[in-house]
């Protein structure tokens, strides 16, 4: 099989996983190691983590990395792994359509076979981009994804809920009202982050009519109740990222206080960490 025929059948398998009656979970890597530790446990699919990668290069959130550090380290990581993997790549690093278009062609260049769109208007006066701009930008991407023959499993994500726009009454009918126009504009699948009720999720699911993606951690209801809910898609963010930062600030404050080493306990053996770059 070629190149872009295992791309392709990736690209494929991972739309299935959306429609499985089982919920898919996505862990989110930042680097090659975190991938092959996530492919190693037996998920099925990863996605990387925009901040994440950010934070490793030295660059705060929100499309201050440079487009090519971000897909570079995409491509290391694809190259890195034999399951599908989405990427993270935050508004499309641009704000016109064909900048998104662009963004996803590079995206299945690195060996992605998905990506997600954020509606976020990053340095702007307005919290969100607007919707006749961000549907263009959807259809970019699958005009991208069109010509370059590989079926681009889009994850269309809005800000409603996590940057909090406008009275809390009103973000639930905006959230639908964006969501289910991505969705026709040709979205595979739609994601709410910042959204953590079961109420809420359970309508969402139930008014949208398609593959829901939710944002995952402390707080949020488990993987077999958001499941029962009908969410199709959980992702974790950057969260696995920065609980790895947190034990290493442990290790370090311990080094300068007490000078003993428990926070090391229970990391991965040398040699099996090893191994699993002998692919």
């Amino acid at each position: 099989m070629s190149a872009s025929e295992t791309q392709n059948a990736k690209a494929i398998a991972f739309l299935s996983q959306h429609k499985a009656p089982k919920i898919l979970v996505l862990p989110n890597a930042w680097d090659v190691a975190s991938a092959r530790v996530f492919e190693e446990a037996g998920f099925p699919s990863l996605a990387t983590t925009s901040a994440g990668i950010a934070f490793t290069l030295g660059y705060p959130d929100g499309q201050k990395i440079l487009q090519e550090e971000m897909l570079a380290r995409i491509a290391r990581i694809t190259r890195a792994v034999s399951v599908p993997v989405t990427a993270d790549v935050e508004a499309g690093y641009g704000s016109r359509p064909e900048d998104a278009g662009h963004t996803a062609s590079l995206v299945i260049e690195a060996g992605a076979v998905g990506m997600n769109l954020e509606d976020g208007a990053i340095d702007s006066a307005d919290p969100l981009v607007d919707l006749s701009l961000q549907l263009e930008k959807i259809h970019a991407v699958g005009e991208a994804a069109t010509k370059a023959g590989v079926p681009l499993v889009l994850n269309a994500r809005t800000d409603v809920y996590l940057a909090q726009v406008g009275a809390p009454e009103t973000r639930y009918d905006e959230t639908v009202r964006r969501l289910s126009a991505y969705r026709d504009a040709g979205a595979d699948c739609v994601f709410v982050p910042g959204v953590t009720d079961r109420d809420t999720i359970a309508r969402l699911a139930k008014d949208l009519g398609c593959p829901l993606n939710i944002l995952v951690g402390p707080g949020v209801p488990p993987i077999p109740e958001l499941e029962q809910l009908g969410v199709a898609r959980a992702s974790l963010g950057s969260s696995a990222m920065r609980a790895t930062m947190g034990v290493t600030r442990k290790i370090a404050q311990e080094l300068q206080t007490s000078g003993t080493y428990h926070a090391l306990e229970g990391g991965i053996p040398y040699g099996e960490m090893n191994a699993l770059f002998r692919k």
